[in-house]
């Protein structure tokens, strides 16, 4: 089968026979799938019942008006790519199709040639819309670079295991607490990939309803749910070619845990309010704070879907247990913000550099980053004091154990509250109930503080 990066569903609708059957031995022979149509009854039937990434139109078909189709299919969907097939030479009828949306116009007979190189366009635009939508997720994360080095040993041989994985299609599990850069590790996993050139797409698994969830991962149908207005793909449709992310599935519902399972030992899911089976080639990494034997022994995680996530699995050591990355990290991160803030002066004193080495790290890489950027910001002098540093020293389990009235923050002890309770409860509609706030407030709480 040739390559190609994305797999497009593309719908043809002619009412000639001949060029809806060779139309649809170029698509297929690239790749993609073809549905068939041979007027403007079926052409909108299947337009809005099925979701397509380009359509093929003859301005022509038979006593119908194309123009009149393509007014209705875009504003039925305004983002479809529309190409209109024309047997007049006629620079009016191209200009009048492109004036009401279409994408490109390709002149009858037109070469198996010519409709590669239109579906070729459409895949590049695709692709271009996948990196911007990646980028602006890198942008809005205002992450400084992290090092992929290391001078500990079991990071070592973490980086060691997950790079000798990154060619293989094997699914991966990361596992280790929050902050230690399992989501920069999956991505580096993605670069080292065979399909790096693919989109890597990100889904949090405790971030949406089961049911948002479910329809986020696997589409849905227009109708499917209280709310479904029109059809979607679903970031499984989304990361194919490429690697889907799943952070935190730990947090995944048990209801929609089987699903996952079909996935990865199948590659096939059905979008919701479908019957239709549909493949896929995303490659799965997915990662967790939790313990997961722990989960599958309380019964909140499969054990099937556990034993198959686990063919390659390793374990971040919390930032805690590596001084020496510490070191490395803090003078990394003090050079990044000292440099983006125009300040090349800035440097830690000798009870600073010694408060940052005693300090537990709870939030391991993530709260160094933010305690660093948050004293380069405030602090003075050059020298940079204790004053913007964590005061309060966390026990070896990495736990904080704040008494009312400790010096610490608000912040401090709302993490630590809202981790407690999150460690020690099953779900986070029971956290919530716990807490007194409702499940989105707890969602933004977990944000802001990056639990």
């Amino acid at each position: 089968m040739p390559s190609h990066d994305i797999s497009m569903r593309i719908l043809i609708v002619d009412d000639e026979k001949s060029i809806r059957t060779s139309t649809a031995v170029v698509i297929r022979a690239a790749g993609h799938q073809a549905d068939l149509a041979d007027n403007k009854l079926v052409a909108l039937a299947k337009l809005q019942e099925e979701t397509y990434d380009l359509v093929f139109l003859d301005l022509r078909l038979g006593d119908e008006d194309g123009l009149e189709i393509l007014s209705i299919a875009k504003r039925l969907l305004p983002q479809l790519p529309i190409v209109v097939f024309t047997a007049y030479a006629s620079v009016s009828s191209a200009v009048a199709a492109i004036q009401r949306g279409a994408f490109d116009y390709l002149e009858k007979p037109f070469t198996p040639e010519n409709l590669r190189q239109i579906i070729a366009r459409v895949e590049r635009q695709r692709k271009l819309e996948l990196r911007i939508d990646e980028l602006q997720e890198q942008i809005s994360s205002q992450n400084p670079p992290i090092e992929l080095q290391s001078s500990d040993p079991k990071m070592l041989q973490t980086i060691e295991v997950l790079f000798r994985a990154a060619p293989t299609q094997a699914a991966i599990l990361l596992l280790g607490e929050s902050g230690t850069g399992k989501s920069v590790l999956a991505r580096e996993v993605h670069q080292r990939s065979s399909c790096k050139e693919g989109p890597f797409i990100t889904v949090s698994c405790p971030s949406l309803t089961r049911e948002l969830l479910e329809s986020e991962l696997f589409g849905h149908t227009k109708g499917a749910f209280t709310g479904a207005i029109k059809d979607t793909w679903g970031k499984v449709a989304a990361a194919d070619g490429g690697t889907l992310f799943l952070d935190e599935i730990g947090e995944l519902p048990l209801e929609i845990q089987p699903k996952l399972l079909r996935l990865l030992q199948e590659r096939q899911y059905e979008r919701l309010g479908e019957n239709k089976i549909r493949l896929t080639n995303a490659r799965i990494i997915a990662a967790t704070n939790k313990d997961l034997r722990e989960c599958v022994r309380k019964g909140i995680f499969r054990e099937d879907l556990y034993y198959r996530l686990d063919v390659i699995s390793v374990t971040i050591p919390p930032l805690r247990e590596r001084p020496q990355d510490l070191e490395r990290l803090t003078k990394g991160f003090l050079q990044f913000f000292s440099n983006q803030l125009g300040r090349p002066g800035l440097a830690f004193s000798c009870d600073a550099k010694h408060r940052l080495a005693q300090y537990g790290w709870p939030g391991n890489i993530r709260e160094l980053r933010n305690t660093i950027e948050r004293a380069a910001i405030l602090a003075g002098a050059n020298e940079i004091g204790t004053d913007y540093l964590p005061k309060t020293e966390v026990p070896v389990d990495g736990s904080p154990d704040f008494p009312v009235g400790s010096d610490v923050t608000l912040d401090a002890l709302e993490q630590a509250h809202i981790r407690k309770i999150l460690e020690r409860v099953p779900s986070l509609e029971v956290a919530a109930r716990t807490l007194g706030i409702d499940p989105a407030t707890l969602y933004r709480k977990r944000k802001r503080l990056k639990l």
